[in-house]
């Protein structure tokens, strides 16, 4: 029994040290002597067609910059289209986007009567759209002057299929929980962008804001969750890559509420196993892509088991080796202070800066568990509530 104990002692906590440790300073490291793009193509002459996809529920707080950052892009006007689905908002967006259309003819928007969901509407933009690149926005994020050219021109490599951009985050507190969601979003996206360089194949765009050719756009099923991974590994599957552009910058407010946040990742969390289920041959290619999706995702959605079968195995050993007793009163301590920060400092906006960490990594793990409990149970719809904006 003790043996077994050690294996599942041992194999948690390779696993997580993996998924989170190794295999990003692994990659990162090695992507430092590659180029993001073999085939970059500097201010190219010939500009293709864009479509700008926007799934809208709600967006009065945020649409006017939206679109004031749209109007300004350093990209060909004539060669920009902007489509918006309005998911049945019920606030001003539907007056604000009627505004809109009348200053700027590029911008059709369509009027859904019911809740639809992004995916769908996405989806049925898409059927609709011109451009040879699609870029899909959510309301919320705003883009640099030369976002877009920027993104078009990695598209000179015929191979390149899909590019994210560079998010950066703002309105930051330190009373919650936006300076931990930073800096594991920071960390995410330059493990993307090395995944990028390393293999072509970058793990996800940050679905804010990112780009891909209108020919390799396969519509998601209408009750998938997290339409960017689908997106992405549907790229992968087709055998193009997918990269990352660094000088892409994009904004959008980090949320700053662990519940509004725990209950987005809980969602995030659902679509995760969904898209496993779907793409989950990729892992057996042997090649980057699998490496990637294995390392990057796979063990990282499966953290909260490992915890708990790490756990299990070290109340076996707790009594038969002083190692494992400090490692189990060290490991309840960080429990036990991410409890006490959850319970009273979170909610009297008081600052635990580094306990906030574990907090927000045993936020997430809960979050991956409830996720997969919640696909088990099967989904029944993609219709969701937008994080509140400016939080």
């Amino acid at each position: 029994m003790i043996l077994v104990a050690q294996l599942l002692f041992w194999i948690s906590v390779l696993a997580i040290f993996h998924t989170y440790i190794i295999y990003p300073f692994l990659v990162r490291s090695l992507a430092r002597f590659r180029n993001q793009n073999d085939m970059y193509s500097e201010n190219r002459n010939d500009f293709p067609k864009v479509s700008v996809l926007i799934a809208a529920h709600n967006e009065e707080a945020v649409l006017e910059a939206k679109f004031k950052s749209l109007s300004e892009l350093d990209y060909p006007k004539d060669k920009v289209e902007i489509l918006i689905g309005s998911d049945n908002s019920t606030d001003k967006t539907n007056q604000i986007l009627r505004d809109w259309m009348k200053k700027d003819e590029r911008i059709k928007a369509t009027f859904f009567k019911k809740r639809t969901g992004k995916i769908d509407i996405i989806n049925y933009l898409q059927e609709n759209a011109k451009g040879e690149i699609l870029l899909l926005t959510d309301a919320n994020v705003i883009l640099s002057k030369d976002s877009l050219r920027l993104l078009v021109e990695n598209f000179s490599n015929p191979m390149v299929g899909l590019v994210d951009t560079q998010m950066v985050n703002y309105n930051l507190k330190r009373d919650g929980i936006s300076y931990q969601e930073k800096s594991y979003i920071s960390g995410e996206v330059q493990l993307k962008s090395a995944e990028g360089k390393l293999f072509g194949a970058m793990m996800g765009p940050f679905g804010g804001c990112f780009s891909i050719k209108s020919e390799l756009f396969k519509p998601v099923p209408s009750r998938f969750l997290v339409d960017d991974f689908y997106l992405n590994m549907a790229v992968l599957e087709q055998g193009f890559i997918c990269v990352n552009e660094p000088k892409a910058f994009v904004y959008e407010d980090v949320s700053n509420d662990l519940r509004a946040e725990f209950k987005r990742k809980v969602r995030i969390s659902t679509g995760n196993f969904q898209n496993l289920v779907r793409f989950w041959r990729l892992l057996f290619r042997f090649d980057g892509v699998s490496f990637a999706f294995f390392s990057h995702k796979v063990l990282r959605w499966f953290g909260p088991f490992f915890l708990v079968f790490g756990a299990v195995g070290l109340s076996y050993l707790i009594t038969n080796n002083v190692f494992y007793y400090l490692v189990s009163i060290f490991s309840l301590g960080l429990v036990l202070l991410s409890l006490l920060d959850l319970l009273f400092f979170l909610p009297n906006k008081l600052s635990l800066p580094l306990v906030r960490y574990f907090t927000h990594f045993f936020a997430m793990n809960l979050a991956l568990l409830i996720g997969f409990l919640k696909f088990l149970k099967g989904v029944k719809t993609s219709v969701w509530e937008p994080t509140a904006r400016h939080q």
